[in-house]
């Protein structure tokens, strides 16, 4: 392969764009689908918001095999509805209602490590080790409860770096797959006009998908707000969303901004678009809640 200068037009520009926007696409789901299985739990998720993507999921196959989309598109779409089922396999396993009983937190109870196991339940392993009696950790936070147990929170910054660093490998191995691509089919490449053939019964489905994907998100905002928590999603997953939706966007305007051809892509982009906007709450979220409320004494009192 030999290396080649990029020549910054559109077309180039949606490629990268594009590839960015699968690699996002493709490593999405693999952080929450840890997080549930590390946890052994699937409780910060809505199970109407996985239903919902799930069914939004379906109808964008189906759009994307009826509008003939590239294979890859295709490819993509059935992998989404993959990982969306094994996201619904993990919430009814594991299950998604609130495993921690306030009882043993009651100020008459003193707060031991096997009263903490009861109360962080086995199902919850990574609320339980958040909780220590003693740490020499420097970089870490600490808040003494009244009974002088000490709750220690992941370091910030810490956190904040290690998913940069994760971003940053995905991003830019979307930008090499489009690369290694340009190099090898430079010379035979040829610019393409965009396909402006209206399909309606695709339109229909794009639009179907669009309505469920903006729909999945509110049962998950309700959760979050009700319980005053992000704990148990997470913050890559949406991050990943934010970023493949956004590149996503940028891959299909920078071709043309012509209305017929904003019209054949229009339920996708409304699907894009807004829940890009429904995230960016979920992310308010995340730095109002953070992970969850530290427990305190006067919860339970």
């Amino acid at each position: 392969m030999k290396l080649m200068p990029i020549e910054w037009n559109s077309e180039n520009i949606s490629g990268i764009a594009g590839s960015i926007s699968i690699a996002c696409w493709v490593i999405v789901f693999v952080p929450q689908i840890y997080e549930n299985f590390h946890r052994k739990s699937a409780e910060g998720l809505s199970l109407m918001f996985v239903v919902l993507w799930l069914a939004g999921d379906v109808f964008n196959l189906v759009g994307a095999i009826l509008q003939h989309l590239l294979p890859t598109m295709i490819i993509l779409a059935a992998y989404y509805t993959l990982a969306d089922i094994i996201l619904l396999i993990q919430c009814i396993w594991y299950g998604t209602e609130e495993k921690v009983d306030p009882v043993h937190l009651s100020p008459a109870n003193p707060m031991s490590e096997s009263v903490l196991q009861d109360v962080f339940h086995e199902g919850e392993p990574l609320l339980y080790e958040e909780v220590i009696h003693h740490s020499n950790e420097p970089n870490e936070e600490y808040q003494t409860l009244d009974n002088n147990v000490e709750i220690v929170t992941e370091n910030g910054s810490k956190r904040y770096f290690k998913d940069a660093l994760i971003v940053t490998a995905v991003v830019f191995g979307g930008f090499l797959s489009w690369y290694i691509s340009y190099c090898n089919d430079s010379h035979n490449s040829k610019p393409s006009e965009p396909d402006l053939t209206m399909n309606w019964l695709a339109q229909l489905f794009g639009y179907l998908s669009a309505i469920l994907y903006l729909g999945s998100r509110i049962p998950q905002i309700l959760l979050n707000f009700q319980r005053k928590s992000c704990e148990g999603i997470s913050f890559l997953f949406f991050l990943f969303a934010c970023l493949g939706n956004g590149a996503f966007i940028l891959s299909v305007v920078i071709i043309s901004l012509d209305s017929k051809y904003l019209l054949v892509n229009a339920s996708w982009l409304i699907g894009s678009l807004g829940t890009l906007f429904m995230d960016f709450v979920i992310f308010i979220q995340f730095f109002a809640y953070g992970k969850g409320r530290l427990v305190s004494s006067n919860d339970f009192a």
